[in-house]
């Protein structure tokens, strides 16, 4: 799955299928077994890994090396009860999820006839102004406001929360004011040293600079702030006496791999590098894993420290502008636009997903069209659970 483009799919740009196609389709010319199930323990003196098939059926399977690459989850920084109505998007399901929250949104909004009510269908809240924050900002300002009768499009609103100073402040000062000036000038509403403080169904309460404490009405929230890593990363940080750090990252060796057990590597988002939390710095380090495996079998060769290379950092900031950083160099605007076009295609899986990609995004960015609009979870009980999810308050 290509984590960065989740919010694509969340907003009716791409469908779920383009950006994350069928692991056994991706390997079916490899010498590669898959296997459907989940994870539920380690034994690192045995050799095997304990995992649970569907319908229950308990399997060990046993290896020679291990490569432990589980992601990472949603944090909420003590306060676990706001992803009852603000849930993270970190998986499909969750991107799924927030389609049909946002899409549900106008079409409630449309069956709407008090004002108030209509407003809080009309607002979106987005918590965290980092690069998954921002984009998802942009693709939700810009979602099918021009197809509705009983609403004026003017009503949208799209509110972001950052608890820190500045929006995408790993950037630095200068690109983040022109990603907060693009941002501002699409119409969303930038709240910069504001913490959330208590959400339930209807909205959010926020305190902010000054020490006081607003509410805003807001019937769809979206969580973008802070990770907190797979829990697989606590069962191998018991079973090696390996430390973890505030998000529960493991504390690896140089190559990768865990301490006391040369043949178990945790990679990406699992282990404690110092490094953001990046799609590159998965890949990069999972292939070091492989390749010490591979010089480990064919020639016994010792691990080599694992070096990360930074190819840079970019964000989407609407859909047709982007801020991009990258060794002294920084573009903003329409060209790291066009940078962050080819970087993200180029990344992706498969010809066939790259071509439909390039086509969903010529009707979306150029055009105003939305082709993956179809709400595949059940709306009525969505709604309902945010309703009656209990209001407990930070």
């Amino acid at each position: 799955m290509f984590q960065p483009l989740l919010y694509q799919v969340a907003t009716g740009i791409l469908s779920e299928g383009q950006i994350a196609p069928a692991t056994r389709d991706v390997l079916k010319k490899k010498n590669v077994s898959v296997e459907l199930a989940e994870v539920t323990g380690f034994d690192l003196e045995a050799h095997y890994v304990t995992t649970v098939r569907p319908g229950g059926g308990f399997v060990n399977l046993s290896y020679d090396s291990l490569i432990v690459a589980a992601g990472a989850g949603q944090s909420y920084f003590g306060h676990d009860e706001f992803s009852a109505w603000a849930p993270g998007m970190k998986t499909l399901a969750d991107a799924l999820s927030y389609r049909a929250r946002i899409f549900g949104a106008f079409e409630m909004a449309e069956l709407e006839n008090d004002p108030e009510n209509r407003r809080g269908w009309l607002t979106f809240t987005v918590v965290g102004g980092g690069p998954t924050g921002v984009p998802n900002c942009g693709a939700v300002e810009a979602v099918l406001k021009h197809e509705f009768r009983r609403f004026d499009t003017g009503e949208v609103q799209v509110l972001l929360f950052e608890g820190g100073p500045e929006i995408l402040a790993t950037f630095g000062n200068n690109l983040s004011r022109k990603a907060t000036r693009e941002l501002q000038k699409i119409g969303v509403e930038i709240h910069l040293n504001s913490i959330v403080t208590h959400i339930d169904g209807k909205g959010v309460d926020v305190k902010g600079p000054d020490g006081s404490v607003r509410h805003f009405s807001s019937r769809t929230k979206i969580w973008a702030a802070g990770v907190l890593a797979s829990p697989l990363a606590k069962m191998l940080a018991e079973a090696t006496g390996a430390q973890r750090d505030r998000a529960g990252r493991i504390k690896v060796e140089p190559d990768c791999s865990l301490p006391g057990h040369p043949e178990v590597f945790a990679v990406g988002d699992m282990n404690c590098n110092d490094l953001p939390g990046v799609a590159e710095v998965a890949l990069q380090s999972g292939l070091h894993a492989a390749h010490v495996i591979r010089n480990r079998v064919k020639n016994g060769a010792e691990p080599t420290p694992w070096k990360y290379w930074d190819l840079g950092s970019m964000a989407a900031v609407d859909r047709r502008s982007a801020v991009l950083s990258a060794h002294g160099v920084r573009l903003s605007g329409r060209l790291a636009w066009y940078v962050w076009l080819v970087v993200h295609i180029t990344f992706m899986t498969g010809f066939k997903n790259r071509f439909t990609a390039l086509i969903n995004w010529f009707l979306s960015f150029v055009g105003k069209g939305r082709l993956e609009r179809a709400i595949v979870v059940d709306l009525n009980r969505l709604l309902t659970l945010d309703l009656k999810a209990p209001k407990v308050g930070g």
